[in-house]
């Protein structure tokens, strides 16, 4: 009886050497500064797998060294040549076990990487994720904000119409807003944030997470604009912003439904009515209208 091949070409064919098996695409989150945040299971990963698509191949190599792995590195990222991309789903169809690396943290949030995960899944290849660094969880981790609910909107657009929506959703949200920023820009993003939130809103600046020179600095927006003003950052930057304060009514429930019901028996519909008592007592309108469609 012949020997048994298990060597990794011979583990991408079925027993009956017709039907390929697809490789296995790992979504690896690498550290964000200290490297010995790297989890077992991915140092595991790492030096088993056939080709890393990194990110900053420089830097994807550091931390390759470091655990001794010693895979073929692709470079992929957001700019990369549309052929990167077949080429690396033609090494999965054919069999090969990829791990996608990006510079820091967990790829695909605010990384390059979706579209990889999708071809490789649209090919037939398993995707698996090896979860481990985020700068969004650690920074909410430390921040003292509610964290049980978050929006994060990565980095906002630099100018025009739709910063200044970004601007204002962060302003009108209930829940923890996080964002990330570049160094040179961050001095600029506080003091809009401090315009649209107001400069009393509290706030965060988690800059150089898990590295040597780690600052978390918490404040009011106006606060940490001036420090920044006086202080120039450097380095990756996570902005925590806290979510508004809820508005209690001026009035009472029963003082606005008593309102409405005169206002609807006068004719007017439940729009205008709920318009008119909203101006009257300074309510939000989508409160007032509610309240009126309950009646």
């Amino acid at each position: 009886m012949a020997a048994r091949d298990d060597s990794p070409v011979a583990r991408r064919f079925i027993v009956d050497q017709i039907t390929v098996v697809s490789g296995t695409l790992y979504v690896i989150a690498s550290p964000l500064g200290n490297l010995a945040d790297l989890s077992e299971r991915a140092v595991q990963i790492l030096r088993q797998v056939e080709l890393i698509a990194a990110e900053d191949t420089r830097r994807a190599r550091i931390l390759l060294s470091h655990i001794g792995a010693r895979p073929k590195v692709y470079s992929y990222h957001a700019h990369s040549p549309a052929g990167r991309l077949d080429l690396l789903e033609r090494f999965l169809v054919g069999g090969a076990d990829v791990a996608l690396l990006t510079d820091a943290g967990t790829p695909t949030v605010s990384d390059p990487g979706s579209e990889l995960v999708l071809r490789a899944r649209a090919a037939g290849a398993n995707v698996v994720p090896i979860p481990g660094p985020s700068a969004v969880a650690t920074a909410l981790s430390v921040s003292g904000m509610p964290a049980d609910q978050y929006t994060f909107l990565g980095f906002l657009p630099r100018k025009g119409p739709e910063r200044r929506r970004q601007l204002e959703a962060v302003a009108a949200s209930p829940r923890t807003v996080v964002v990330f920023e570049a160094a040179n820009r961050l001095l600029r993003l506080l003091l809009d944030l401090s315009e649209s939130c107001g400069p009393d809103r509290p706030g965060m600046v988690a800059r150089e997470l898990t590295k040597v020179h780690e600052e978390l600095k918490c404040g009011n927006l106006a606060d940490l604009a001036v420090y920044y003003e006086e202080h120039t950052p450097r380095g990756e930057v996570t902005v925590l912003i806290a979510g508004t304060e809820p508005v209690e009514p001026a009035v009472d429930a029963e003082t606005v439904r008593s309102r409405a019901q005169a206002l609807l028996a006068d004719g007017l519909s439940r729009k205008d009515a709920a318009n008119r008592i909203a101006a009257e007592f300074s309510l939000p309108r989508r409160e007032v209208y509610r309240m009126v469609t309950e009646l």
